[in-house]
């Protein structure tokens, strides 16, 4: 790799997700004039993740409607698309890097937006066919050609977010679907009992087969090698024709790392989501940053916010302007009909107040941590939600948990000292 023959892009973003497509978008409106090359290992071009286990899967919506821009906005913007390339190392001296296709790239300024890579199931048979790891669209349309070519009996690997949709997507398309977690409730380690609970029961009113405290011993194949079955732990064999795995996702920042960057769940970033490494920036679910609505915890938080909200901290700080990122989390999931939108991180709280009633599938859980609301998780209850922002956003101290109960006191209504109600 020779900077004197690489070509060279005034900024570099690897990635071409939410986070890479977003950074690009905001260095324009900040009147960025260099050149901007993105650099992504998808071959199609920016489009968004949420929808590939939600309404693309389930054929509600084409790809069109998934982009993130049209595809002549990119051209019109002077933004630059490499397609279906990796970055396989970076020579931060130089600012130079390498591509999977030989090529080399040169960078005044370099966007690191490479989000993660779905963990992989460490068990015999984890790699036959019909064993599916949902990252991009190649992925999603594997999955709906396997539907299509008649699959009917899916095992979905894991309770959280991931698995649950595309639970629900195959129940909607006529699967039979059996759900395996590990753990002793769905969403343990993002949701309290109360929605775990709720989605539970929600799922197997659905038609779900809810294993829970169950592991998987191996994949069962055909001679053709096709998976044809799931071995349980307890012994038991679940016939299938198709297997989806949720179970998390491995950061992508092997090439930052072996740069010298610091970092060990995911990259190191500072206030402007600067790395270790000059000039070299990561955002989005990559970036392990201090996080004001985690106790200033490090953290890496994968969410279409934090990428996006990261991107703009980023294109300011280019352009001269260093606003600390601090933006509050937020969440979203659709699963059947119902819509959960989450507003802070739960991280740590101490105890949880129900307020409405999960029967009527509208409520919400709110998380206190020493007696102030922490987060809130909202099913159906789209006021509470937006409240919720703008109380978190307030820095709200604490509120009399029989008061967060009552649903006939609005949220934006409570105030801020121990919940006496606002004049």
């Amino acid at each position: 790799m020779t900077s004197l023959t690489a070509p060279r892009a005034d900024v570099v973003i690897v990635g071409t997700g939410h986070g890479g497509a977003q950074a690009a978008i905001a260095l324009r409106q900040q009147g960025h004039e260099g050149s901007i090359l993105m650099i992504g290992r998808d071959h199609a071009p920016p489009y968004e993740r949420p929808p590939l286990s939600k309404e693309y899967l389930a054929g509600d919506k084409g790809f069109e409607r998934i982009m993130i821009r049209p595809e002549k906005f990119w051209a019109e913007k002077g933004i630059d698309l490499k397609l279906g390339a990796a970055v396989t190392a970076i020579g931060p001296a130089r600012h130079t890097l390498a591509l999977s296709d030989g090529s080399s790239v040169t960078y005044r300024k370099l966007i690191w937006s490479g989000g993660g890579d779905p963990r992989r199931l460490p068990v015999p048979g984890a790699v036959l066919p019909q064993v599916f790891y949902v990252r991009d669209k190649s992925d999603a349309d594997a999955m709906m050609a396997a539907l299509e070519g008649g699959a009917k009996r899916a095992v979905v690997i894991g309770g959280g977010y991931i698995g649950l949709e595309a639970a629900a997507v195959l129940r909607k398309l006529g699967c039979e679907v059996t759900l395996v977690e590990m753990l002793p409730r769905l969403l343990a380690r993002v949701a309290g009992e109360e929605l775990s609970d709720f989605y539970a029961a929600e799922h197997r009113r659905q038609g779900v087969d809810v294993r829970l405290e169950t592991g998987v011993r191996a994949m069962l194949g055909e001679d053709a090698g096709r998976v044809t079955g799931v071995l349980l732990d307890n012994g038991e064999e679940i016939a299938c024709d198709m297997v989806i795995v949720g179970i998390g996702v491995v950061p992508a920042v092997a090439p930052l790392i072996a740069a010298g960057a610091a970092g060990s769940n995911g990259v190191d970033v500072d206030f402007c989501c600067r790395t270790t490494l000059d000039d070299v920036y990561a955002i989005g679910d990559c970036a392990a940053h201090t996080n004001p609505y985690a106790d200033n915890a490090v953290i890496r938080l994968e969410s279409v916010q934090n990428a996006h909200d990261m991107a703009n901290t980023v294109a300011k700080a280019i352009m001269g302007e260093k606003e600390p990122y601090h933006a509050l989390p937020w969440f979203w999931s659709n699963q059947y009909d119902l819509k959960l939108q989450t507003a802070g991180l739960s991280l740590g709280f101490d105890k949880t107040v129900l307020r409405g009633d999960p029967a009527t599938r509208k409520f919400t859980v709110v998380y206190l941590k020493a007696g102030k609301p922490i987060a809130f998780d909202c099913v159906g209850t789209m006021k509470d939600y937006v409240q919720a922002r703008k109380l978190l956003e307030g820095g709200c101290g604490k509120i009399d948990p029989a008061l967060l109960a009552d649903t006939e006191v609005a949220l934006k209504d409570m105030d801020e000292d121990y919940g006496s109600t606002a004049t």
